[in-house]
């Protein structure tokens, strides 16, 4: 009884597999996209163009159509009118539609109008957000395939699904595809795109969006390597109309360099390179990227001060400091040449004493030190925010001036 009881159990998942491949063979057959196309296209000819018309058609449709496995055609007929091939071009022998993105007017207002389509059928059939995801990444690579009002279009669309968050900025990638990068068609498309998210928000979102999915750094990569330079990309936006993007890539370009200065900075100490050597390094990058003298005497300092690890004595600190800082004294006099460096320098030091409470006492002694070492001169020194803890100092550099002032006049 046993044996004829185990003879019969592999029966029922042999039974079940052979009606499992009958089922899934039966969908194979059942998947046919170009009758789904059919009654799409059926029903945008009965909407016509009234596009809250289509949006409630496309609403209604989702309870009888599989908008889950047709996802791609679904799309592809809302923006070019029909299903595309590799490519970008619409296939010859299939039925196609005018109520689409492609075949509407090319204005900002339009494009307003065919967003809120697209938002009111993923809110509403919310399993369709990837899907269109991936069907704008497809159509930003078919861009040679359209025409330059079609890709103007799609480009303005975009910028408007960027700003109200349909769309993730991460689809900015296919852009940076090879053919559409050398060809210019990447630069042309992101000018309207940028132009009308900027338009819907502004470009702190922008930045925001973009800083997200580290593209922040990348805009430059629009262009071919020989052209990917602030001032090519300045000029090539400003000049198209956007000053605010231009602006902001040149910032980034600079946040960048800054970092990667203090990086290099940091190295170069470490290694104990000569200062003569490091400080023909950092004018070359002050010129090349165009930092300022101010940022540069910024960014010094703070290398200077985390290339030690301080006491956590309080009366062994000033010692400490007052010695490390006398021997970076020639590095920071080379970058203190304006007044405003200067002032800029003591606002460093007076926020790193402030920060750092064990420094405190120390703020006074640094300051005489770098006095003495014509780091600083008297005028920034009289202007600081410290005057309480300078008050002496102070009064001794007033009366030295007073003093000089008047051996002056009995010199004349």
């Amino acid at each position: 009884r046993v044996s004829f009881m185990n003879n019969q159990k592999p029966q029922k998942p042999t039974l079940s597999g052979q009606r499992f491949k009958t089922r899934k063979r039966d969908e194979k057959e059942r998947f046919d996209p170009t009758q789904f196309q059919d009654c799409i296209i059926q029903g945008l000819t009965e909407t016509g163009t009234d596009l809250e018309a289509v949006a409630k058609f496309l609403d209604a449709s989702g309870a009888k159509l599989d908008y889950r496995r047709y996802a791609e055609t679904l799309f592809d007929i809302l923006v070019a009118g029909g299903m595309l091939a590799p490519g970008g071009t619409l296939a010859d022998d299939m039925t196609r539609t005018n109520v689409c993105v492609f075949a509407a007017q090319e204005d900002l207002e339009t494009m307003q109008a065919f967003a809120q389509v697209f938002n009111k059928l993923i809110r509403r059939y919310k399993y369709l957000e990837k899907g269109f995801e991936d069907e704008v990444k497809k159509l930003l690579l078919f861009l040679k395939g359209f025409s330059e009002s079609e890709r103007n279009k799609l480009a303005m669309l975009t910028g408007i699904l960027l700003a109200n968050g349909t769309l993730n900025a991460s689809i900015l990638n296919s852009l940076y595809n090879e053919n559409l990068v050398k060809e210019g068609v990447s630069a042309a498309f992101a000018v309207k795109l940028f132009k009308s998210w900027i338009n819907e928000k502004d470009i702190n979102a922008v930045a925001v969006s973009l800083r997200k999915v580290n593209m922040d750094n990348r805009l430059m990569e629009l262009f071919p390597a020989n052209k990917q330079s602030v001032e090519h990309f300045s000029k090539y936006f400003t000049e198209a109309g956007l000053k605010e993007l231009s602006e902001y890539v040149r910032n980034q370009q600079s946040i960048g360099a800054r970092k990667e200065l203090q990086k290099e900075l940091q190295e170069q100490m470490s290694r104990g390179d000569p200062f003569k050597d490091i400080i023909l390094y950092v004018k070359e990058e002050m010129k090349k990227n165009n930092i300022s003298e101010q940022t540069v005497v910024a960014i010094i300092w703070s290398s200077v001060m985390s290339t030690v690890e301080w006491n956590k004595k309080e009366e062994l600190v000033a010692e400490q400091a007052i010695k490390h800082l006398k021997q970076y004294s020639p590095l920071l006099a080379a970058f203190t040449t304006q007044g405003q460096s200067e002032l800029t320098l003591l606002l460093k030091i007076q926020e790193y004493c402030y920060d750092n409470i064990h420094f405190m006492k120390a703020f006074q002694k640094i300051v005489v030190l770098f006095y003495k070492a014509e780091v600083l001169s008297e005028e920034p020194i009289l202007k600081c925010v410290f005057l309480e803890q300078m008050k002496k100092f102070v009064e001794w550099l007033k009366n030295a001036e007073e003093e000089s002032e008047s051996e002056a006049e009995e010199g004349d």
